[in-house]
């Protein structure tokens, strides 16, 4: 196929050597399957923010780092350099966790390179080699949604373990691949131990695997392994091997007063900007 004029760059550098086919367009970015060398990889093209349906909210980017302070106040003050900043920040965000993340052992797309706005990475396949579908585009046994969601509970844990929260998770941005599910998409994850709104989002991304799987098997629904998780880890006994028994009595802990209060808060603050979204439709 035409190459796309943002994958441009990487064919005069030598980065990539065809483009195959377009894979797919979603909230955040273009993904293109392409040729380096012998190797069919796949690369991701960021879209402008103005083209994303999938906002920079600052629950997600509370807390990052940046290089100096010049961007910081830039950023702070929305000038252009501080949107071009604030872009480029939010596009590393994904290859600084991919890397992180590989090194820890988590089931991620394995990053190659990142290069003008483009994420080169590995591509995942199924069975046939193939690029494997998404989670939600796959019929499971109930057998096969337990071990898959017990697979993906113990990613969770690993992440968590390594200080990032995906703040995203669900069977859309989790690739069913020969081996087992692979995590995707990653440029909202956020510090667990940085941001204020961490605790709801691991316990909202461990309830969408919850919520998913039991469509196949409903025995899952009645699991409580987000609160379990973060009791262990605020407690610091956390490990990628703790055992776990997806049952959790909060009246053996503690209760964070203030937590629950930015939860609430939290919540009214999404409803808040829920509502302001139906009334732009109308």
């Amino acid at each position: 196929m035409k190459a796309p004029q943002r994958l441009h760059s990487l064919l005069e550098e030598g980065l990539i050597d065809a483009v195959v086919r377009q894979l797919m367009s979603g909230k955040e970015a273009m993904v293109y399957i392409v040729r380096c060398g012998d190797e069919t990889r796949c690369a991701k093209v960021y879209k402008e923010a103005a083209q994303r349906s999938f906002r920079q909210a600052v629950d997600y980017t509370e807390n990052r780092k940046v290089k100096n302070t010049r961007q910081a106040r830039a950023m702070a003050k929305g000038t252009r350099f501080g949107r071009e900043a604030q872009e480029a920040a939010w596009q590393s965000a994904e290859v600084d966790a991919l890397y992180r993340l590989a090194a820890a052992g988590v089931r991620v797309p394995k990053p190659f390179n990142f290069h003008d706005g483009v994420l080169l990475m590995e591509l995942v396949v199924d069975g046939e080699g193939g690029a494997a579908p998404r989670l939600n585009d796959v019929a499971l046994t109930a057998a096969a949604a337990r071990a898959h969601h017990t697979t993906l509970i113990g990613e969770v844990v690993r992440m968590l373990c390594a200080g990032v929260i995906h703040g995203d998770l669900s069977e859309f941005n989790i690739l069913l691949a020969a081996d087992g599910p692979v995590i995707i998409d990653l440029p909202q994850a956020v510090d667990a131990a940085g941001n204020n709104h961490a605790q709801r989002m691991l316990l909202r991304d461990v309830a969408n695997l919850r919520d998913f799987f039991g469509r196949f098997d409903p025995a899952l629904l009645a699991t409580q392994f987000g609160p379990e998780i973060w009791s262990h880890y605020t407690r610091g006994v956390l490990q990628p091997a703790t055992p776990l028994t997806g049952q959790f009595d909060p009246g053996h802990t503690p209760v964070d007063v203030q937590g629950v209060l930015r939860v609430v808060t939290d919540a009214r603050d999404e409803e808040a900007a829920r509502q302001q979204r139906m009334s732009m439709r109308e």
